[in-house]
């Protein structure tokens, strides 16, 4: 079965410090009319250099400028987010922030 629009998982960063840290990924709640748009916007932010340490085969991997909106159950032991599901992205404009971990979150 082919990924839905193209888009088969988001590898996510938040902000520990001033530096992106890998939190997981997330591989539902994707709409098949959003991701045939937002796949055409991620292919304008592709680099070949991995925003976050983190080797994945397969990755594509795109400059750490949009922010998405993600639900999830709890954090892990280890630092990442627990059952994440994707609910869009956010607009700078609303005031969206991205997630910056503290050193009492994890």
């Amino acid at each position: 079965m082919a990924a839905l629009g193209g888009i088969g998982r988001f590898l996510l960063a938040a902000y520990r410090g001033n530096d992106l840290v890998y939190v997981g990924g997330v591989g539902t709640g994707f709409k098949e009319r959003e991701t045939i748009r937002l796949r055409q916007d991620l292919d304008k932010l592709k680099t070949a250099k991995p925003p976050v340490e983190l080797k994945r085969k397969g990755a594509i991997w795109v400059q750490p400028t949009l922010i998405a909106e993600i639900e999830y159950r709890a954090w892990t032991d280890d630092g990442k987010l627990q059952h994440p599901a994707y609910k869009g992205l956010r607009e700078r404009q609303d005031n969206a922030a991205v997630y910056r971990i503290g050193r009492e979150s994890i």
